[in-house]
């Protein structure tokens, strides 16, 4: 309608006027939010020095499977505004080929090394495990005990390239279930977050047991970080926001400080570390996300301040896939290369301290990451539909020599 100033000037009988012609503006894709661009960078750094070093308050100081999978939740809440059919077919599709590329290489080397259907014990059954490299809805089967290459990767080295994977199959069922989990989310808030707890803590005192090993497996892994999800989830729908602000601060130190509780009255000081004990693990991790998650400052731009480790953090989170996959197995090749300085006399002689190190390992460790980066990592490109990119730091969007979709 027009208003009547509008009729008194141009008089009654004036015609409206014409719809304008010109294109409507096209709205620009929501930009990255930095902030947890840098929270995923921190969690990759943390979780290769974790496992090399095995310090166990490495978790304490940052819960990095806790944040990473907040910060995946978060992602499908806001990506599930399109069919959810068709958000987890694109996550299935982006998750995968990276899983086959090191499936290729890992199976290919525990061929050549002697295992085969007669070292699971079940030759009949031992193909159709195979597939679980193919979708991942469980563990892949792997070889245990498989000797090393003299010089070259330690003994063992099947089970540190497979240990990776337990997060590749919580993720994989994460997103199968996310449209449900989203939908209990808006019904019900407080009793969607806080199941996953519940549950970790009924398998943790057998108040609920289950047969064989693969279901109750998914199933702590489910309970120990699901509610890190959720809260990715709900902080992306906005619920966190409408609490009043005291409550996170008051709320997520307490919640933290029973999983400490619980991991010191289960001999945490004997050596013991929060993987070990998974309903530790998920009340500090769903604390201490739970303040991240407050504090949030959404940067669309980077801080002054952190602007000299944009690159970085942009080539973690473009390839975050591709370091997870392969950081053990680098590892387990930069220590077995270092080790071999101790066959040289004036270095166990005089330089010790230096062997014995775990920082020069740690460096030859993001060497091999990079090679991994290199090599392997055009599979996250190929299976987002982007162009491949040898090293994705962002550069080439700065530069306007070309275009990256957003992850």
């Amino acid at each position: 309608m027009y208003d009547e100033k509008h009729l008194g000037s141009a008089g009654p009988l004036a015609a409206p006027p014409a719809p304008s012609s010109a294109p409507a503006p096209i709205p620009k894709p929501p930009s990255r939010d930095r902030y947890f661009d840098l929270l995923r960078a921190l969690a990759l750094f943390r979780v290769v020095l974790y496992h090399l070093t095995g310090w166990a308050w490495l978790p304490l100081v940052f819960p990095s499977m806790g944040v990473m999978f907040a910060l995946a939740g978060n992602l499908m809440a806001r990506s599930l505004k399109r069919p959810p059919v068709q958000v987890i077919r694109g996550r299935v599709r982006r998750l995968l080929p990276p899983l086959w590329v090191l499936a290729v290489v890992g199976i290919a080397g525990m061929v050549a090394q002697g295992w085969g259907p007669d070292a699971e014990g079940h030759p009949g059954w031992w193909w159709q495990h195979l597939l679980y490299w193919v979708l991942p809805l469980s563990d892949p089967p792997y070889a245990e005990g498989l000797p090393g290459v003299h010089g070259v990767v330690g003994e063992n080295w099947a089970a540190d390239f497979a240990g990776p994977l337990w997060y590749i199959r919580a993720y994989l069922w994460y997103v199968l279930l996310s449209p449900f989990l989203l939908k209990a989310l808006r019904a019900m808030p407080l009793v969607t977050i806080l199941a996953p707890l519940a549950l970790s803590f009924g398998l943790d005192q057998a108040w609920i047991t289950l047969p064989g090993e693969r279901v109750p497996s998914a199933l702590t892994d489910f309970s120990t970080f699901g509610a890190c999800w959720i809260l990715g989830m709900a902080h992306q729908e906005g619920i966190l926001k409408r609490l009043p602000r005291y409550v996170v601060p008051s709320v997520a130190p307490v919640v933290a400080g029973m999983g400490l509780w619980y991991a010191v009255t289960h001999n945490f000081s004997e050596g013991n570390d929060l993987d070990a004990m998974p309903p530790a693990q998920a009340l500090w991790s769903f604390g201490t996300v739970l303040l991240l998650l407050h504090f949030s400052p959404s940067w669309s731009e980077w801080p002054a301040r952190l602007r000299r480790f944009a690159r970085p953090i942009t080539l973690l989170n473009s390839r975050a896939v591709t370091i997870y996959l392969w950081h053990n197995i680098c590892i387990l090749v930069a220590a077995t290369q270092w080790d071999r300085l101790w066959e040289f006399d004036v270095m166990w002689q005089h330089y010790t301290w230096l062997l014995e190190s775990p920082w020069p390992v740690l460096a030859i460790t993001w060497l091999l990451i990079g090679t991994c980066i290199i090599t392997f990592g055009w599979a996250e490109d190929l299976a987002a539909k982007r162009r491949p990119e040898l090293w994705p730091d962002g550069r080439r969007t700065r530069s306007g020599k070309g275009h990256r979709r957003r992850l």
